[in-house]
């Protein structure tokens, strides 16, 4: 039986044990997120559950590429509402919940702008090594963190009013993902597929 599953992103973060996953593999990687949320969105549903975990890795066919990726775990995905009640967000992962999903006086309808949170939350992930912890301020000490441009992707991303986040189709013209390395740490390659 052959499978190419390489693992999820969430294995592939741990193997940095805590330490930021090079700059050019993060853009990368959130390319071909967006891909895949850009396609969704563009059908009428929302993933509602984006995270590392449901995120799956295998070996690239493309030569020089270090990887491709499948988003995964669509039993809580739905479409986008401004009135049906069965479009609220229920379930889902508190650490890449939108601040509108959490709380008291939560906003019950949801849109794309819950997975793009997702996505601000896992590429935080990415760099940092561990999920977003909501009550500290690690969002706004990106700036030792990450480069200008990925500072900008996420600032994007995670706006705290929904409707000023970018969309998919938005982000797949930021520089932070649009940008092409010339080549990638082999070390990344070597951990997918051992």
């Amino acid at each position: 039986m052959y499978m190419e599953f390489g693992g999820t992103l969430h294995n592939f973060i741990s193997h940095f044990s805590g330490q930021p996953m090079p700059e050019v593999l993060i853009g990368r990687t959130a390319l071909m997120i967006l891909q895949g949320l850009e396609a969704l969105h563009s059908h009428g549903y929302v993933h509602c559950d984006l995270k590392p975990a449901n995120v799956l890795l295998f070996p690239s066919k493309i030569v020089g590429e270090p990887w491709d990726l499948k988003l995964a775990d669509f039993g809580l995905s739905k479409e986008p509402s401004c009135t049906n009640p069965r479009s609220s967000l229920s379930g889902g992962t508190k650490e890449y919940m939108p601040p509108e999903s959490l709380g008291p006086n939560r906003v019950k309808m949801i849109g794309p702008a819950v997975d793009m949170w997702a996505l601000g939350c896992v590429v935080l992930q990415m760099f940092g090594g561990y999920p977003v912890k909501m009550g500290e301020c690690y969002r706004w000490r990106l700036p030792r963190l990450v480069s200008p441009l990925a500072n900008d992707f996420l600032r994007r991303c995670m706006a705290l009013q929904p409707s000023r986040r970018a969309t998919a189709a938005d982000l797949l013209k930021h520089p932070f993902v649009c940008t092409k390395p010339k080549s990638y740490d082999s070390f990344s390659t070597v951990l997918l597929l051992s």
